[in-house]
């Protein structure tokens, strides 16, 4: 009989919650608040916190913290709104900080 296997997601590091399907990564090459980030399409499972105004590395952006569904751990940032004509690409994108999540069904 042929094992069957999952889509490759990622989770809270913290309680294994699934928070991104590994097909929504968009770019792995982002800076986090401490670290590498990777860049998501959609996310599943996670809260999103207050909008606030960041300067961030590529300009003013209008982001929320999310947070673990369950544990209620900061994985990143919602991207809600961006300031800059060539950053709008990111508008309703999630950064996930790639210490803050691990693989699943790898």
């Amino acid at each position: 009989m042929e094992d069957l296997v999952g889509p490759r997601l990622y989770s809270c590091f913290n309680c294994r919650n699934h928070v991104s399907l590994h097909d929504d990564i968009i770019s792995k090459a982002f800076q986090g608040r401490n670290g590498r980030a990777f860049l998501f399409s959609h996310a599943m499972n996670i809260s999103v916190g207050p909008k606030e105004d960041r300067h961030l590395i590529t300009g003013l952006h209008t982001v929320a913290d999310i947070y673990c569904g369950d544990c209620r751990e900061v994985l990143g940032w919602k991207y809600v709104r961006a300031y800059e004509a060539s950053q709008k690409y990111k508008e309703g994108k999630f950064i996930f900080e790639k210490a803050k999540i691990v693989k699943e069904n790898w």
